[in-house]
């Protein structure tokens, strides 16, 4: 079987590049390579979350499954005053992100290595990001969910994007058993932006 993008050391040769992209007014380059999710565009249901996504300046934020760094770095920039935390389980995008971070000038972010939670265990945030990993399968999407719950401060919000072919309707039930409130804040092209409150 071929490594995924959720894969913790990806086999795929190395196969760099670069690009520049307009995220919440805010002009971002970013190292992409072989192995990592989206990696020749920011596909489209981040930059849907990213545009939607309620970041105060002094917010506590977990970004989960950062892949290279689009969210975690706007949502960085957002929470001038706050803290981003950035996780992935693949190696490869944790070197990308940090390098992003770096050449951006974005320093009020910590990027780990974490298999789901696993680095930020006992840790509290205000505000969870995800575009989950699908392919992970349904488990490891439900665990983002419910693991999350546990690390947010009361009133914490989890934003999701997820479309609806690869399972918005279960998500958005599993999401309504754990958070007291979930909203549907967006929805474009078959993607829908949910917001579930602690």
């Amino acid at each position: 079987m071929s490594d995924h993008y959720y894969t913790n050391r990806p086999g795929a040769a190395h196969d760099e590049q670069q690009f520049s992209f307009v995220l919440r007014g805010f002009e971002l380059l970013f190292y992409t390579d072989a192995g990592v999710f989206s990696r020749d565009r920011i596909d489209f249901g981040s930059v849907l979350l990213i545009e939607n996504m309620q970041i105060a300046p002094h917010a506590r934020v977990l970004d989960v499954g950062c892949g290279y760094g689009p969210i975690g770095l706007t949502a960085a920039k957002l929470a001038a005053q706050g803290r981003v935390t950035m996780i992935d389980v693949n190696e490869r995008a944790v070197d990308l992100a940090r390098r992003n971070a770096e050449q951006n000038g974005v320093q009020n972010v910590d990027i780990r290595v974490s298999d789901v939670y696993s680095a930020v265990k006992g840790e509290t945030f205000d505000v969870i990001l995800t575009n989950p990993p699908i392919r992970a399968g349904k488990e490891i999407v439900h665990r983002i969910f419910t693991e999350g719950y546990e690390l947010l401060a009361d009133g914490g919000e989890m934003w999701v994007v997820i479309q609806k072919k690869q399972g918005a309707p279960s998500a958005m039930k599993k999401l309504q058993e754990t958070y007291r409130e979930v909203e549907e804040v967006d929805r474009s092209k078959g993607y829908f932006i949910f917001r579930a409150v602690k």
